[in-house]
């Protein structure tokens, strides 16, 4: 029996298919696949069964359509490798989530994916794999029907859960390319190289000659890509680079040895917002003013670049464009419309300038 969460006005009973059928004018089978998403629907008629169940508040029992698609409508979305195997206190916040989530860039993601699956009726399930352990039990939650497939953020070069996933046949799609092969799944990136060397000239165009950097964990891909093509675009003009973890703490120690070593720099780019911020915050405890002495550049375009001041000119990663393209992906795969082999798809950073260059 077909039961919703609402009942139908003046009748006491919950709107069926029946009611959704005969206020769209159509059968009760093309109801039927209209909510379970089969997509060789003509889309006037998908419209009148959507103002239909919008008009008879029907909502869709949800364990009886997985019955009928053999899908949980949910989509895992995975934050691999934010701790370490042997967790620690400085792993986890006070709500028992990895300190990977203080960065912005991952609230960026998670609020981008949830408004691209919202349209298709999908919910996302939130999971951290941080440990072995982890790993295998989200590989065993998605063979067993818990989720459909799986959006995989990853934070570590050499994470071996794509691996995983594609070894098991498991729809997933990643964020960013990961460092062991994973041939078979789709993934979604940003051309950081491209990004770095836009920093760079935008530092050499302000009349910067003495530029240090300041990358990430060299064991992350997008790193060394973003640090590789700042080097390229800085040329002799790049006079030391160091590497710190991401945080704002981390940017402050590596301004603070970029310092020691470079008293005479005027230009510092960082290779995302956090470590940024640090810098700045190094720089002004050294009386350098920013801009004026020392020109800084960030990457990510995250809250991060307008919570402090002056305000961080940076590289702009798209990452709500590039989530939902991941859910695009994803969703193709699960009803058999994506491309045969697997697909990558790289976006174009660009320079947002603000005041701290």
């Amino acid at each position: 029996m077909d039961t919703g969460g609402r009942r139908g006005a003046g009748t006491g009973t919950a709107p069926t298919l029946e009611d959704v059928a005969r206020a769209a004018g159509v059968s009760r089978a093309t109801v039927s696949r209209v909510v379970n998403g089969v997509r060789n629907v003509d889309p006037g008629i998908q419209e009148a069964v959507r103002r239909a169940v919008a008009e008879t508040g029907y909502v869709p029992n949800r364990a009886a359509r997985s019955l009928v698609t053999r899908r949980s409508g949910a989509i895992a979305l995975v934050v691999s490798g934010a701790g370490t195997d042997a967790a620690t206190d400085a792993d986890v916040d006070a709500d028992g989530a990895p300190g990977v989530l203080q960065d912005p860039f991952f609230g960026r993601v998670v609020g981008a994916v949830v408004r691209a699956l919202r349209p298709h009726g999908v919910y996302p399930v939130l999971m951290f794999a941080d440990s072995a352990r982890d790993r295998a039990q989200v590989v065993s939650y998605l063979g067993e029907g818990g989720a459909d497939g799986a959006l995989l953020v990853t934070t570590s070069g050499d994470d071996p859960l794509p691996g995983m996933l594609a070894a098991a046949g498991l729809p997933a799609v990643l964020f960013a390319r990961p460092a062991a092969a994973a041939p078979t799944l789709d993934r979604v990136d940003l051309r950081h190289r491209d990004g770095g060397a836009l920093a760079a000239r935008h530092l050499l165009e302000r009349g910067r000659r003495r530029l240090v950097a300041i990358g990430g964990p060299r064991a992350v891909a997008a790193s060394r890509e973003r640090i590789a093509g700042f080097e390229e675009a800085a040329g002799s003009d790049l006079g030391a680079v160091t590497e710190a973890d991401f945080t704002v703490d981390g940017g402050d120690r590596a301004m603070r040895r970029l310092l020691a070593g470079r008293p005479d720099l005027d230009g510092v780019f960082a290779a995302n917002d956090l470590m940024a911020q640090g810098a700045c915050l190094v720089l002004r405890e050294h009386g350098r003013r920013v801009p004026e002495d020392v020109s800084v550049v960030g990457f990510d375009d995250s809250s991060a670049a307008t919570a402090g001041r002056p305000r961080l000119t940076t590289v702009r990663q798209p990452v709500e464009d590039m989530a939902a393209e991941m859910v695009r992906l994803l969703l193709d795969r699960l009803t058999g419309d994506g491309p045969p082999e697997p697909t990558e798809v790289l976006f174009n950073p660009s320079l947002v300038i603000r005041e701290s260059s």
